[in-house]
């Protein structure tokens, strides 16, 4: 494929579930390129939040494709989530006023608990009468209004540790792969990563880096879209016919319904 008069440059598959996103390579130079990515980039390139984007082109197809510089570097490993540099940099994401304002731009609208435990419910109808799924609605819905909080800000949505990018001189991190953002309640976003890679004990403590003190009501967040999320990547993986993985999931809700209650009799 060409970009430049000058240059043939070789596509392959860079991976993903989209498909949208690919390595180019002429000669030494390598480019990443997504198609159909959101304008949202350009805003996240010009935050250092993601690899420094370089072009946008129309193609005669109507496709847009969209060119950032190829990092040299790795995914964190699950290990190094905990680390102070993943959380000044979702304390940068939660607090920019500038991706706030392009997704606004954009026709996103807040999100809300109540919508969130609408959405899952409609999701869940003819999944099967699967005890912990039930529980789990029903405590999203009966707390609905006490998880949410009226500042909502950018959000990731899916923070996984494969998602996370340092550079060969492990001197920057990047957030990739945003297709999923929305404007939520953080909690959304530092439910999973505290649930995923942190210690308990130690929740207190990888919070303050954040700048957050964990109380009663933070507790109640942190549950709240951990058990939303769960559900969600419960869904997609039955819809995908993953079976051990939704087994898995299964199991999950059933640690997080009792802690639920836990921290429901606390409050």
């Amino acid at each position: 494929m060409r970009f430049f008069d000058s240059e043939e440059w070789e596509l392959s598959s860079a991976g993903g579930m989209t498909g949208e996103a690919y390595m180019a390579k002429s000669g030494e130079n390598k480019l990443f390129i997504k198609r159909n990515s959101s304008p949202f980039l350009a805003v996240l390139s010009a935050e250092g939040i993601v690899p420094k984007l370089l072009w946008t082109r129309r193609m005669g197809n109507g496709d847009v494709l969209t060119a950032q510089k190829w990092m040299s570097g790795r995914v964190l490993k699950p290990e190094e989530m905990k680390s102070a540099k993943v959380a000044e940099l979702l304390k940068k994401i939660h607090t920019s006023d500038p991706l706030l304002f392009m997704m606004k731009q954009l026709g996103k609208l807040p999100v809300t608990t109540g919508q969130i435990a609408e959405s899952l419910v409609n999701q869940a109808k003819g999944r099967g009468n699967i005890q912990a799924l039930r529980t789990s609605l029903l405590f999203l819905q009966e707390t609905a209004e006490r998880a949410d909080i009226e500042k909502k800000a950018v959000c990731h949505s899916d923070v996984n540790h494969n998602n996370w990018l340092l550079n060969q001189n492990e001197d920057s991190l990047y957030l990739v792969d945003w297709d999923q953002a929305v404007i939520a309640d953080p909690a959304m976003d530092l439910a999973m990563l505290l649930y995923w890679y942190v210690e308990e004990d130690n929740w207190k403590d990888w919070l303050a880096l954040y700048g957050w003190e964990l109380d009663e009501s933070l507790q109640l967040r942190l549950v709240w879209h951990m058990i939303a999320m769960t559900l969600r990547f419960m869904f997609w993986h039955q819809e995908h016919a993953e079976a051990k993985k939704m087994i898995l999931f299964e199991k999950d809700l059933l640690w997080l319904n009792d802690y639920a209650a836990q921290v429901v009799r606390s409050l």
